[in-house]
């Protein structure tokens, strides 16, 4: 059961509106996230402009997944799990990536190992990490800005993955075959 509204554009704070417009435009639908977003016009503000800030990070799309996803099953979203499933479909990631990344098995790439490792040391120890952490991360062909970048995501997530928690926003049809449950 919903326990935030979820706003359209003709029911949102009219601060809203026109950044529901944006999503429409952008989505070809208003994705019930930002529809649940959207009572907090502020909320839904931050979390368009993170989103936008993160993908033009120095991540690539694989990248961006692994930090995505990452954070998503740690924190075990429901409803961003399969919209990043799908996201990630329509950014042509590798399919064993996104499955790995939803049963938390350890992924073949080495370097993209190592920032899902870097990411949930960052979410499970609230952004502590280690010496040693950051220098097997650097090893691994990362830097400092690489850390600041996953911060950045981290951020995004932790509106995206709260929000949905609270309201148990349900999965858009686009994403319901995607379905995912830890």
């Amino acid at each position: 059961m919903t326990t935030l509204k979820i706003h359209n554009i003709a029911s949102a704070p009219e601060q809203a509106k026109p950044l529901l417009e944006n999503s429409q435009k952008a989505y070809g639908m208003i994705p019930g996230l930002h529809g649940v977003l959207a009572g907090a016009p502020q909320l839904l503000d931050a979390y368009q402009k993170l989103h936008e800030l993160f993908t033009q990070t120095s991540f690539n799309e694989e990248e961006l997944t692994v930090v995505w996803q990452a954070i998503n099953v740690e924190h075990g979203c429901h409803y961003c799990v399969p919209a990043h499933t799908g996201i990630a479909k329509m950014m042509k990631v590798d399919d064993a990536i996104t499955e790995a990344l939803r049963n938390e098995t350890p992924l073949e790439n080495p370097k993209l190992e190592a920032l899902r490792t870097m990411t949930l040391t960052m979410v499970r120890n609230r952004g502590n990490a280690s010496q040693d952490d950051l220098n097997t991360f650097y090893a691994s062909g990362y830097g400092e800005q690489q850390i600041l970048e996953i911060i950045l995501g981290l951020s995004q997530k932790v509106i995206s993955n709260y929000t949905n928690h609270i309201a148990n926003t349900p999965v858009d049809a686009a994403f319901q075959s995607f379905a995912w449950k830890k």
